[in-house]
């Protein structure tokens, strides 16, 4: 058998910007799995993100890492990005990568107002979010003072910068699935009536904020991608933007700020996201910002993300046809990947009948 199938080539040719180079298309996409006990990645995490990365993983982001703020994750086995007993496993985890010659990013990521009082590591830590609501709509706290806004955009950038001082080729910042960023985004959790609310280009104004304070602590060189998405974990068909127009006016300051990269989070990458065209909303981000696009979605699997059940394995020809097409530029892969760290390895070298479908129960260990 050939090394390359020819039908899934598009998805293995070496993707290059001024700021990083991969090897190939694919990206492991980030999927929390709460083996950090005490918030520190060991030895077994580094092996899980290694066996990935010496199989082929063009680019490697993590599980998503709460920054340094008391309610920044819910739960005590989440890993965080910040003290020194974390940040050495995260130190050990991309020297492991890097020994198999392989790329990664960290998710830099917080909860927001998803978090319940009384949840681990800080029980006492109450939920913070742009007005206190959480997705359903129910104050679970004050809104944010300026200050409190301030001192997270810095507990962001300090994300940033342990990401390069420790060796990272990149950083993205979670700002999907109504977490703290999103939160922000969303006019349903955001009535705030100050610089930070009103139109969908003010409620843009915490996320550009920490744009920015991440670019100024790495340097204009150093890789800063952008995860959003319209669903969230409680409503799957939310909406940020209902038009191409709307995207536009969301993405336009992210843009300017300095993302590099923008990883498209839908549930279903062969969905349009809007009428009148056969684009997905990577298809879109990249016609409307010039930027490169990480699409995801339920790639190689015939069921889509719904916590995480169970799914077969199903063909790739479409996707492979809208890399080809450069709808996209990268390819996040989830699911698949978690269940088998072989998937990319498998499929460039044409043996789809080997690949395993996705089972829940794969949830409960790092393979």
């Amino acid at each position: 058998m050939n090394n390359t199938n020819l039908s899934t080539k598009p998805l293995f040719q070496p993707f290059t910007t001024q700021k990083i180079s991969l090897s190939n298309r694919t990206v492991m996409a980030p999927m929390t799995r709460g083996f950090s006990p005490e918030g520190v990645p060991g030895e077994d995490v580094a092996a899980y993100y290694r066996r990935r990365a010496e199989n082929g993983v063009g680019l490697i982001i993590t599980e998503g890492t709460g920054i340094n703020h008391p309610a920044s994750v819910s739960g005590a086995s989440i890993p965080v990005f910040f003290g020194k007993e974390a940040l050495n496993g995260w130190s050990n985890v991309v020297n492991e990568v890097h020994k198999v010659g392989g790329k990664i990013a960290p998710q830099l990521w917080h909860v927001g107002t998803t978090r319940k009082k009384g949840d681990l590591p800080n029980e006492d830590a109450l939920p913070v979010g742009p007005s206190g609501l959480n997705l359903s709509g129910d104050k679970v706290s004050e809104p944010m003072s300026q200050n409190e806004i301030n001192k997270m955009v810095e507990a962001y950038a300090q994300g940033a910068a342990d990401a390069k001082r420790i060796g990272f080729d990149a950083i993205e910042i979670h700002g999907a699935h109504g977490y703290l960023i999103d939160q922000f985004f969303w006019e349903n959790t955001n009535k705030r009536t100050d610089k930070y609310g009103g139109d969908i280009v003010g409620r843009t104004q915490f996320a550009v904020e920490v744009v920015k304070a991440c670019r100024r602590e790495v340097g204009p060189d150093f890789p800063i991608i952008f995860r959003f998405s319209q669903w969230k974990m409680n409503d799957f068909q939310a909406k940020l933007a209902n038009t191409p127009e709307e995207l536009e006016l969301l993405l336009k300051p992210l843009v300017n700020a300095g993302v590099d990269i923008f990883h498209c989070s839908t549930r279903r990458f062969w969905e349009p996201e809007f009428k009148g065209s056969d684009l997905n909303l990577a298809g879109w981000t990249k016609r409307l910002t010039g930027k490169p696009v990480i699409s995801v979605g339920s790639v190689g699997l015939d069921g889509e993300f719904t916590s995480f059940s169970g799914a077969n394995t199903t063909s790739l020809d479409g996707l492979i046809e809208k890399v080809d097409n450069e709808e996209f530029d990268l390819v996040a892969i989830g699911r698949s990947l978690l269940m088998d760290p072989e998937w990319v390895k498998k499929v460039r070298e044409g043996k789809a009948n080997d690949l395993l479908p996705f089972d829940k129960e794969s949830l409960q260990k790092l393979y």
